[in-house]
């Protein structure tokens, strides 16, 4: 199913305002999945290894415990991206750290 882009664009400014008055941990945890959310985190996970070159697709997709497919998707989509996006996508990655 593909999401019209203004119905994301209506998601996208429902999450900017629960950050701006502080209620993304309540709209995310209750919009997604106790599955969606360790899905996300696990994507961030490899988006951040990828950027940081930490060692190859199979071994990204041995230490996280999922399929080489899901790694190969998250790196066929950082080729997609600016060097721009990129920066911003590792910008964002590395407040957690």
């Amino acid at each position: 199913m593909n999401v019209p882009d203004q119905e994301w664009n209506k998601v996208l400014q429902m999450i900017e305002k629960a950050v701006a008055d502080g209620h993304q941990q309540t709209l995310l945890s209750i919009m997604l999945t106790a599955d969606e959310r360790e899905a996300l985190a696990t994507r961030a996970k490899i988006l951040d290894m990828l950027l940081n070159q930490q060692c190859s697709q199979r071994q990204i997709s041995q230490d996280l415990g999922v399929g080489i497919a899901t790694v190969t998707r998250g790196n066929n989509e950082l080729k997609a991206r600016s060097k721009e996006e990129i920066k911003i996508l590792s910008d964002l990655l590395q407040l957690n750290k």
